[in-house]
């Protein structure tokens, strides 16, 4: 079964929009699904009123940031394959059977890539740049071979998520998931890219803050180098 995690801040108008899109994709697989929104702990909009609407699972998140709405949306998936994609509607559900394609033939994670042959992205020249940057540092700081490890449009293996501990609080957690699972699985780890185009969000305006945001990888880098070496 695929659990499909949508994290949601004030995001009832773009999910009103999205869900019948990612329905239609899903319902493509000819496999069970659920899909699971996690909003912020105290919710700010009827993205409850959505989810009820469209048949989704809607739960709260208990701890807080992006990576605590990703801890959140692992602890209460029942899937043994997880699918993230961003509830604003930049990440097209078209690309989804392609992922889905390529993970069943034997991999851990498959990740949507702006960045692999093929690949485009709608984000300013400036977002692009500090993007192509940050993903350089982690590629050497993870020891993991993507081009694109700063997307959350992925699949992962989810008895492996179930199995590692994540502690990054904001979009950091990105990183953090491919390095636990790089090191969980050892030397056989696999992990693909699907060509995706990321578009711009379809209703709503970005929650993301550019000093908090820059802070936040600073710290995960050290971190994760620690963690590297104790690996």
């Amino acid at each position: 079964m695929i659990s499909v995690v949508l994290l949601a801040y004030r995001e009832e108008e773009s999910l009103t929009l999205l869900f019948p899109r990612l329905i239609k994709e899903l319902d493509s697989l000819n496999e069970e699904y659920e899909m699971i929104v996690v909003d912020t702990a105290e919710p700010l909009d009827n993205t409850k009123g959505v989810c009820e609407k469209f048949g989704a699972i809607y739960v709260n998140q208990e701890e807080p940031g992006f990576g605590g709405a990703y801890r959140k949306g692992i602890s209460v998936m029942k899937g043994d394959k997880m699918l993230v994609l961003d509830s604003d509607g930049s990440h097209n559900p078209i690309h989804i059977s392609a992922i889905y394609n390529k993970f069943i033939t034997g991999y851990d994670v498959v990740i949507g890539s702006r960045y692999t042959k093929g690949g485009k992205t709608e984000d300013a020249v400036t977002s692009r740049i500090m993007s192509h940057i940050l993903n350089g540092v982690f590629r050497i700081v993870t020891g993991v071979k993507a081009k694109d490890l700063s997307t959350n449009f992925r699949m992962y293996r989810a008895d492996v998520l179930r199995e590692i501990t994540l502690t990054s609080t904001n979009y950091d957690v990105l990183e953090e998931v491919l390095l636990l699972m790089k090191l969980k699985i050892g030397k056989n780890f696999k992990v693909g890219e699907i060509p995706i185009t990321f578009n711009k969000r379809i209703a709503g305006e970005s929650k993301r803050r550019l000093i908090p945001f820059i802070i936040s990888y600073l710290k995960t880098m050290f971190r994760l180098i620690g963690i590297r070496i104790r690996g």
